[in-house]
């Protein structure tokens, strides 16, 4: 499959897709240039063929903001919650309003919010890398209604994509570096996760593992960061199922969209790229969306 055109959003470092099904939109981040975007699903026409559009009309409403910007998961309340740089603020899209919520990591100034997630319980998970990488320094947290982050790993290097089987009894979850996804065992009563296998291993000509989601049918669907697509995985068999190819290389994530959630939106990245590959790679940066013969499941949503 190859994925269309969404909108030519010539992001630094697009991340962080999401649905808004209330909204009928979607959103993304550019983290490092500190914006978030919100689309209108009613400028695409699913009746003309939204793969032979490119792109659908429309332009985005983008908001700018004082600190990067990674994550966007909704709040209990029809507003946003963003992972920033310092910890999570809440966002309403309708007035504009921001307001912080709570710290991460805030004494740590070279450290920011990366991927996250909301277990079936509504507990937010958020994970954390440093900006130059530092192999290990990062986490991942669990944050309740009394909002404090608890550690849930530590000795992490780039938290990325992380979601829940369709029964809620494991977590996946992605450290970029690793090459891998790896799978725990979830306890949804208390939020404890115990760590059961690498589910699925990249190739290193595959690129590396970046945001992922995932289908009804309980497969993943990896971002693979050089690797010029998204890519479907079996986390029971570490079987290679299917593809989106991207006429990009950097591909960061992707999240299940559209009134029946059987569209894919992609975001990907201008960074790494020297000024020769963004010659030859144009579009890098740009928001990309496939048609999808499996659909996703809907999000949940924060209980705070």
């Amino acid at each position: 499959m190859n994925a269309t055109l969404l909108y030519p959003a010539q992001c630094f470092l697009g991340e962080g897709p999401f649905w808004h099904p209330e909204r009928k939109s979607c959103f993304w981040v550019d983290i490092e240039n500190r914006r978030l975007f919100e689309y209108p699903w009613s400028a695409l026409s699913s009746e003309t063929g939204l793969a032979q559009r490119s792109p659908p009309p429309g332009n985005p409403t983008v908001w700018q903001f004082d600190r990067r910007v990674s994550l966007i998961l909704p709040d209990n309340q029809g507003r946003l919650l963003l992972g920033m740089q310092g910890g999570i603020a809440v966002f309403n899209p309708g007035t504009g309003d921001l307001q912080w919520l709570l710290d991460i990591e805030k004494d740590l100034p070279r450290h920011r919010c990366n991927d996250g997630g909301i277990d079936c319980e509504g507990r937010l998970w958020v994970g954390t890398l440093q900006l130059d990488f530092d192999e290990g320094a990062g986490s991942l947290y669990c944050i309740d209604e009394d909002k404090v982050p608890r550690k849930k790993r530590d000795s992490v290097t780039i938290s990325n994509g992380m979601v829940w089987s369709p029964d809620n009894k494991r977590l996946y979850y992605i450290d970029s570096p690793r090459r891998t996804v790896e799978s725990f065992i979830f306890d949804r009563t208390t939020g404890n996760i115990q760590f059961e296998k690498v589910a699925v291993r990249i190739p290193a000509d595959m690129g590396g593992p970046d945001g992922m989601t995932i289908d009804e049918e309980g497969m993943l669907w990896v971002a693979h960061w050089g690797g010029f697509g998204v890519y479907r995985w079996d986390p029971l068999t570490g079987e290679l199922l299917d593809s989106v190819q991207l006429p990009v290389p950097n591909v960061s994530s992707c999240a299940f969209a559209g009134e029946e959630l059987d569209h894919l939106i992609i975001t990907t990245a201008r960074q790494d790229l020297s000024e020769e590959e963004l010659i030859r790679y144009p579009q890098s940066g740009d928001i990309f969306v496939a048609k999808l013969p499996v659909s996703g499941i809907a999000g949940n949503t924060c209980k705070f």
